[in-house]
């Protein structure tokens, strides 16, 4: 395992942002989600709160976005909560030219359809295979699940389960979480992760949490999608009664510090077609337990394949670092390679730049690609030099 240290991310930082200032002033115009079409595809699910009834999702207009199908390998883009496809506009505007993506909207997200079971039929083995079905759609055997979040969690299931169709993982801010012991249930957990919480609301009053999400979706989003320099207040997340109490005595939430007004107006829109009750899938103790059940019982808690973890220094959340440690995680992922970057939970889109310069660099070590473009590499082999005496 390779771990970086914040000292050297801040200096490798300070060079490529140097490095990477006129080429992204210049290369790309301000990232426009309407610009891009959706793929429209139609994968089974089971509805367990109708006796596992078979049902057909649209996942999405689209179920994902598909660029640049012709390079040699694919990144698929798993978004976490409360997000969608597009949070992964730095990145799309940063690899599209070189990389196969394929970026769905999760189901229940946007227009991304749900069996509406939202307690028991939102597991990860669920969203794995609804990536199974994309990856089919879009006629692709393999590739690389990149993940922010719950996206993360995603995709280190999916590399656990289906290392047929995922061949390396990049998991940024949530670290793999191994079922080989036994199952912990989140209010276990709240004592020494307070800001934990927020979950135990999710989970034993979701229908009252759906209503205060869906009541003002453009304030929900602005209080959740916050940055180290404009953050939260202190004791948000921690209410097991309220998502948004915390924020009561500020009239008018900020706008989101990452996104322009119009890729805000999108995120507002999108949400609004289905609201926020089916996104609470991953808070819900029926699917968390199923999810560890399903993985604990196959027993293969190992994933050989290369891993990126992405670790963010000032997530108001959790010390991820620690928590890697506490879940033992290092020990299920012989081929670890762990970067820690300046940044809050949104790390990607909070730091784009050096949060795309540690994935390229990753991605060229265990996945050199034709289809990469020499000029990066001409411009960047003293960036790796300076990385790697660091």
């Amino acid at each position: 395992m390779h771990i970086t240290t914040s000292l050297s991310t801040a200096l490798f930082f300070a060079f490529v942002s140097e490095s990477f200032q006129a080429t992204s002033e210049s290369s790309d115009s301000p990232f426009n989600p309407r610009e891009y079409t959706k793929r429209t595809t139609n994968c089974e699910a089971v509805k367990r709160d109708a006796d596992s009834q078979l049902v057909n999702l649209t996942l999405s207009d689209a179920g994902y976005v598909d660029i640049n199908p012709s390079a040699n390998t694919t990144l698929i883009m798993l978004h976490g909560w409360p997000s969608l496809w597009s949070t992964w506009s730095y990145q799309i505007q940063d690899l599209k030219h070189d990389y196969h993506l394929i970026i769905p909207d999760l189901r229940g997200f946007g227009s991304s359809t749900h069996p509406d079971d939202v307690k028991g039929s939102g597991t990860l083995y669920d969203l794995v295979g609804d990536l199974q079905c994309i990856l089919k759609d879009a006629k692709v055997e393999s590739g690389i699940c990149v993940g922010h979040d719950w996206g993360s969690a995603v995709c280190y299931e999916a590399a656990r389960s289906r290392p047929d169709i995922i061949s390396g993982v990049v998991g940024a801010v949530v670290p793999y979480i191994p079922s080989a012991g036994a199952y912990v249930p989140i209010k276990h957990l709240t004592a020494a992760i307070p800001k934990l919480t927020y979950q135990l609301y999710f989970d034993g009053k979701t229908a009252e949490a759906v209503e205060e999400l869906n009541k003002d979706t453009r304030r929900t989003l602005r209080a959740t999608l916050r940055t180290k320099n404009s953050p939260p207040p202190d004791d948000y997340l921690t209410s097991p009664h309220s998502f948004l109490d915390a924020w009561g005595h500020v009239e008018e939430i900020p706008p989101v510090p990452f996104f322009t007004p119009e890729e805000e107006d999108y995120f507002v829109e999108q949400y609004q077609l289905q609201g926020f009750k089916n996104t609470l899938q991953f808070y819900t103790d029926e699917n968390r337990y199923a999810s560890w059940k399903f993985a604990h019982e196959q027993g293969n808690h190992t994933i050989p394949q290369p891993i990126l973890a992405i670790l963010p220094t000032d997530d108001p959340v959790a010390d991820w670092v620690l928590a890697t440690r506490l879940l033992h995680s290092e020990d299920f992922l012989p081929n670890l390679t762990t970067e820690l970057l300046p940044g809050s939970h949104w790390v990607h889109l909070e730091n784009p730049t050096l949060f795309n310069a540690v994935m390229r660099k990753w991605l060229n070590k265990y996945f050199p690609s034709q289809g990469m473009e020499t000029e990066f590499a001409t411009n960047n082999g003293h960036a790796d030099r300076v990385w790697d005496e660091l």
